[in-house]
Order: structure tokens, then sequence, then C-alpha cells
């Protein structure tokens, strides 16, 4: 495994790291087992970052990441986030008060049974309270031990320039992959100007770079991909297409469409930490395996221009979710 460090005055990361496995975990279901095996495996392979929220499976992942993570806690970083909330009429919120960063940090750390959080996000930006007086509460929570460093998720560059102000952002954690660059144009430009790590969550554009999705029938019933844009059947039908030519490229690379994508990410910033998330061991290993992979110059080429910005159809969230992002 290789690592970067992870912002200017951060900790040393795998360059794969691990994020949330697509399909909810239950308690006591077999799938816990595979999960359990997932984060063993990762950690054999010298993955020390995880990445989970308390918006994830209802809480649960936090619970059962904090499990897995238990007996190796010492050897590994834990990333948590907040303020990412569901409405009573169903809908999506978003929560930055102080008062609700101290709540939430509390329950995260319970959940997690530990008694630090080494990132902490705010995991949507609250438009109806100031950034500052958020991120001043997250850096409240470093003084008092409760956490190391602070991150924020799916900001702009005002936003994350104004938090920086107040307080040091060492991650900014958004969407990034060959699918999705629209951060190439003014994020990361941002986040290498102030010293500010990036974390790209969906790498594989939510499992849509890894050529196993070609049809809407491809994703189990309920799965919320089948809400998203881009696997719409007029969008999705568009985006293979693209994802067939990447499969040409790994077969002349000798590795999966996946680590392609993977090692294209890597060799964007040397700043950039990438997690794609599971639950199986075996993908694990192949992602880990990625970062040890060292893309030809005429490969990133010819995948910069097959996956131009925009080449992509569907947005990455519905148009009333980007609007409420500020995006």
């Amino acid at each position: 495994m290789r690592y970067r460090r992870l912002g200017a005055h951060g900790p040393e990361v795998s360059a794969i790291s691990m994020g949330r496995g697509a399909q909810p975990v239950r308690f006591g279901d077999p799938l816990e087992d595979e999960f359990n095996a997932a984060i063993a495996r990762a950690l054999d392979l010298g993955i020390n970052l995880f990445d989970t929220s308390d918006a994830y499976w209802g809480a649960r992942h936090e619970i059962l990441l904090g499990r897995a993570l238990k007996k190796r806690r010492n050897r590994v970083l834990i990333a948590s986030k907040f303020g990412n909330i569901d409405l009573p009429d169903g809908s999506k919120g978003t929560n930055g008060r102080p008062e609700y960063v101290f709540q939430c940090c509390d329950a995260s750390l319970q959940r997690l049974g530990t008694d630090v959080i080494d990132f902490y996000y705010l995991h949507r930006v609250d438009p109806g309270v100031p950034i500052e007086d958020t991120i001043g509460a997250m850096g409240d929570l470093v003084r008092q031990g409760k956490v190391r460093w602070v991150g924020l998720c799916e900001a702009g560059v005002k936003t994350l320039e104004r938090a920086h102000r107040e307080y040091p952002v060492t991650a900014l954690q958004t969407e990034y992959s060959l699918w999705a660059r629209e951060v190439e144009q003014e994020i990361l430009p941002a986040c290498e100007a102030l010293g500010v790590g990036y974390v790209a969550y969906a790498p594989l554009g939510r499992g849509l770079l890894t050529g196993n999705i070609r049809r809407v029938d491809d994703l189990p019933e309920g799965d919320r991909r089948r809400k998203h844009p881009r696997f719409q059947p007029e969008n999705l039908a568009r985006n293979v297409e693209l994802v067939k030519q990447l499969e040409a490229v790994a077969r002349r690379v000798d590795a999966t469409p996946a680590q392609i994508a993977l090692a294209w990410l890597l060799a964007q910033r040397d700043f950039i930490v990438t997690i794609p998330g599971t639950n199986r061991a075996a993908n694990v290993e192949l992602n880990a395996a990625a970062a040890e992979l060292d893309l030809p110059a005429g490969a990133r080429a010819e995948l910069d221009a097959i996956f131009a910005v925009g080449a992509g159809a569907g947005t990455r969230y519905a148009p009333h979710l980007l609007k409420g992002m500020g995006l």
C-alpha cells in the first residue's frame, strides 16, 4: 500500500482507503460476517483510514465499523460525519447548529466505541447557519480532545475558504471519478492552494466504472442507485458505452476497469485519497492493488479524452438535491 499525507498538517493515510459499501448490513445478517471479513482484509493490506457517517444505514454503519475495528483501533484512523439529516416528511435536510455539532459527536463516539474521532466532517453545509459557527464548534471538539482533525463534505470553494479562515480544514470530501470530474475546475486548485487534503468518494461512479452494471436490472430491488439520474435507462445506456471504452484500456494495461479508474484518480494530484466502498474482501483486495498501479501516460491521456467533463449522461444527484447543496 502507498500512503499520502492528507492535508498540509494531517496524518499519512492509505492512498486507497475504505468507504461504506452500497448494500446495507443489518445486525446479525449473514452479510455482517462478510462486512467484518472485508474490514479485516483491509487492515491486513495496510488500509488505515475508514470512513463512516451517522447518516449511513440509520447509524448502523458506525456501530458495525466500531465493532470491526475495536481490537485494532490503535492502528487505524476513523472518519465520521454529521449534519445530513432526514426530515419528518422523508426529504433531506441539514443541521450545522453548534449545539447539534456537540450532540452528534458525542453520539458518534458512543456508537463507534472510541474516545476520539480522527476526522470529523460536516456532511452537508447548512445554508441557514454561518459556516464559521459550525466549523468553530468543530474546532472546539478538537480542543476538547474528542476530534483530531476537521473536514467538510460537498462544500463549494467560497464556503471552504471561509471555513478555513475560521479554523484549519484538514480535508474536503466530495464525489470525484472519471465519470464526475467537475471538481477539477475550481475545487482541486482551491484545496491545493489552501493545503487541504482531498478525499474522493464514489471513485468508481457508484459502481458504474466497475463494468458490472449494464442495465437497471443489474441493481438489486430497492437499491438507492435506481433513483440516481446516471442510472436511469437512457442515461445508463450512454454511460455504459463510455465504460466499454474504459474496459478496452483496462485490457491493454492488464488490470480491471475499477483498478484503472482508481489509479487514474490517484494520478491527478498527490494530495488525493480515495475511499471506494465495499462489503466484500475480494473487492478490497482488487481496490488496494490499484494503489501500486502506475498508469502509462498514453492510457491517462486516452481516459481524459473518453471521460471529458460532460461526457457522462445524467447529473450525479437529482437537481433539487444539488440545489440544496449549493452546487
